[in-house]
């Protein structure tokens, strides 16, 4: 094993220190793993909080601050972080406005976040919910009843944000993440296997030559293995299963992203044929986004996501956004 880490057993709170100490503008738990805005609460502010398992950086903690996320909750690598992390978050952000989780869907995730619902609002903090669900790839899986949450996870915390930050109120912040979830689709494509600090050793095996088209961000299986195949190829199998789903009106946003372990200059190339398959289908792309994140420690791959974006959501996309990982307009 070649990591770039002490032991397995802190590579969490090892992570956490190193971004306390790069973004002194967060507040970041160590111990208790939670990663809070500095200027939280804001007054008369609506807050969103997320969180999962650790590993697929920058998701959720590199998304916290003006802009996005409130809060985030990093649980160890690849588990649900607990309840108690998800309270102790929406207390430290709730301004009396409320507060909106943002739920990948993965079992842990749904069921830990529907506890901690019920002992935040214990506490006095009223709490909505919207859940995630934007992977085409497969309707079950290993992790999962219902399809899993990818890659519009960063579309809900960015559109939610910006909606957030202008004073809309926790009913229209809520069905504002709602809507984008419904028009958001995603599928991905692994090259190689993930390796988690624990295990020490890929998680599932893909033979030289193979890729899995529709994996998922844990490495859960997708819907096949092929031969190894170009960017154009792969570009083409991707976009065709969103849009099979997926029937734009509207102009999309569009996310290349990469899986921790593929290169910007590949990353971008595949971009390319993205937009030419899009092109092709004359589906217009109003803004792209490329780059490592929502990622699968150093697998290698990309997922597509798109996002049908009307005049409203295009503008919350161009608001400002000051985060570790996002960041324009400020």
């Amino acid at each position: 094993m070649r990591m770039l880490i002490n032991v397995p057993e802190t590579v969490v709170e090892d992570g956490l220190r190193g971004l306390a100490a790069a973004h002194p503008e967060l507040t970041v738990d160590v111990e208790r793993r939670v990663v809070v805005r500095r200027d939280a609460p804001v007054a008369g502010k609506v807050a969103l909080v997320s969180g999962g398992g650790s590993g697929h950086e920058p998701l959720h903690a590199g998304f916290v601050g003006p802009g996005m996320l409130d809060g985030a909750c990093p649980g160890a690598v690849f588990t649900s972080p607990v309840p108690d992390q998800m309270v102790r978050a929406a207390a430290a952000v709730d301004s009396g406005a409320g507060v909106l989780f943002v739920v990948k869907n993965y079992t842990g995730d749904v069921l830990n976040f529907e506890m901690a619902v019920e002992l935040a609002e214990d506490e006095g903090v009223r709490v909505a919910t919207v859940l995630v669900d934007d992977d085409v790839a497969v309707t079950d899986s290993l992790y999962t009843a219902g399809r899993r949450g990818t890659g519009a996870t960063l579309f809900v915390e960015k559109l939610a944000g910006a909606a957030a930050d202008e004073g809309a109120p926790l009913e229209r912040v809520e069905a504002l993440a709602r809507r984008v979830v419904a028009r958001s689709r995603s599928f991905g494509v692994a090259l190689s296997s993930c390796t988690t600090p624990a295990k020490g050793n890929p998680t599932f095996d893909l033979p030289p030559g193979e890729l899995e088209l529709g994996v998922g961000i844990h490495g859960e299986p997708g819907r096949e293995r092929r031969g190894m195949m170009t960017a154009r190829e792969i570009a083409e199998i991707a976009v065709d299963a969103v849009l099979d789903d997926l029937r734009p009106s509207d102009p999309v946003l569009l996310l290349v992203n990469g899986m921790g372990g593929t290169p910007l200059l590949e990353l971008y190339g595949f971009n390319a044929e993205v937009r030419r398959v899009l092109d092709a289908r004359r589906v217009p792309v109003a803004r792209t986004l490329v780059g490592n994140y929502v990622t699968s420690l150093d697998m290698a791959g990309a997922s597509v996501t798109v996002c049908a974006a009307d005049e409203e959501l295009l503008r919350l996309w161009d608001a400002p956004v000051a985060t570790p990982a996002l960041r324009w307009g400020r």
